[in-house]
């Protein structure tokens, strides 16, 4: 993880409550230090990453059961007071499991889930951790809020700050697709292209993030942000019965999200929430950016930087802050990381919406071909019963499959030209 010599400026401990619902400190990863719930994101002790860490109670599902049809039911689980579900804003989560059974079957695998967070307010998953983030950033006194993104986390902070009344200040590639800039621009924030990667754009919001008293959401509020994602988790075990699937396939970018899953399974088994069963968690990658896949296969603790080049642009971070975390996940889990060609990634597309009626963005479209390549390779048990994360909607990535996604025929408009085709019964 690449980290600054001066973390941006931190909101007064004075300022912050001594905890925040069941939240009680930020937590260093590596080193342990325990300091207050402020704007920061890296530990003043070792210059480590800082996590939100919890004195959880014994929670009851009927007490889940009774929340709000969206992600603050799980509000005694994550860094909000207690009266989030109170609030206004976009109401994110609570997204579709789909029993995936024809794409099943085509694969020959026992039972197969898809979570389908497309149909979050903003249409990827990214909606979940802006909503934590946001309440973090309003708490500690921002009155404005900001992000490095790859696209659909700059969706997310545009609206969720209109919604809430909040100022908005997006950094974002230049190259992005055309959907992503215009789904970001039309909520009025203002929306920076940035000639550069993805770690072009995320080195400049650390120096702004130092200089700005503005929020970051994946700087200075990243340990709140990252949060978010466990609803990810939480929801699968619930829609399951309560229970966690045997196995999980998350996209990895940063790979923040396939660490939160991992956690919010082990946070329901030490809640009394779930049982404490195995899971395995495998991880999804573009070839063209794929540094944790290859760690993975090199044996590697450490994740070489890499330029990306693939069309899965929302996975296009060739330096992942938690990719270390993502292999220590996925090696105690006994997983895997695999990675696939832009080819198969849109063939990863299309057979998700060939067979489910699911139409998921390049990130989707990794996941799905990553999973039929652990198959092939025999590191995923066919038996198994495994959940796909879907994080975003394809209508955003339109420009992946247009070259063969085509009319099947062009005619004219006669009823002698359309049986010259013939498509007739």
């Amino acid at each position: 993880m690449s980290l600054i010599a001066s973390p941006p400026r931190a909101t007064s401990p004075a300022q912050a409550p001594p905890s925040v619902g069941n939240a009680t400190a930020l937590v260093c990863r590596e080193c342990g230090e325990r300091q207050p719930l402020t704007a920061g994101y890296v530990c003043a002790e070792c210059f480590g990453p800082l996590e939100v860490g919890y004195q959880l109670p014994a929670l009851r599902r009927a007490v889940i059961e009774a929340g709000p049809q969206s992600m603050w039911r799980y509000a005694p689980l994550l860094p909000v007071a207690p009266e989030i579900t109170e609030r206004g804003g976009l109401q994110p989560g609570w997204t579709p499991l789909v029993r995936a059974d024809r794409l099943a079957r085509e694969l020959g695998v026992r039972r197969l889930w898809v979570k389908d967070d497309s149909a979050n307010p903003t249409h990827p998953f990214k909606d979940r951790v802006v909503a934590i983030a946001l309440e973090a950033a309003e708490r500690l006194g921002f009155g404005t809020v900001a992000c490095a993104s790859t696209g659909n986390l700059a969706n997310a902070v545009a609206a969720a700050a209109a919604r809430r009344g909040l100022r908005s200040v997006v950094f974002v590639p230049s190259d992005l697709e055309a959907g992503k800039i215009v789904t970001t621009a039309v909520y009025g924030g203002t929306l920076v292209a940035v000639n550069g990667s993805y770690d072009d754009v995320n080195r400049l919001c650390s120096e702004v993030a130092a200089e700005q008293d503005w929020g970051f959401v994946n700087v200075n509020l990243r340990p709140y942000y990252a949060e978010g994602s466990k609803t990810v988790g939480y929801e699968v075990a619930e829609q399951l019965g309560w229970r966690t699937p045997d196995a999980v396939v998350s996209p990895v970018a940063s790979g923040s999200l396939l660490t939160k899953v991992d956690k919010a399974f082990r946070e329901l088994a030490a809640t009394g929430l779930v049982e404490a069963t195995p899971y395995r968690v495998f991880g999804a990658q573009a070839t063209g950016c794929s540094p944790v896949a290859a760690a993975f296969r090199a044996g590697h603790d450490v994740v070489r930087p890499v330029r990306p080049d693939t069309i899965a642009k929302s996975l296009a971070i060739g330096n992942p802050a938690d990719g270390p975390y993502a292999l220590d996940v996925v090696r105690r889990t006994g997983g895997a990381i695999g990675d696939v060609s832009d080819a198969e990634i849109v063939e990863g597309i299309r057979l998700l919406a060939r067979t489910e009626g699911l139409f998921a963005e390049t990130a989707g479209g990794v996941v799905v071909a990553t999973y039929v390549k652990l198959l092939a390779q025999g590191l995923v048990d066919p038996d198994a019963e495994t959940v796909l994360l879907n994080t975003g909607d394809g209508l955003k990535t339109l420009d992946a499959v247009a070259p063969v996604a085509r009319p099947t025929a062009t005619i004219d408009p006669s009823y002698a030209a359309f049986t010259a085709t013939g498509l007739e019964d």
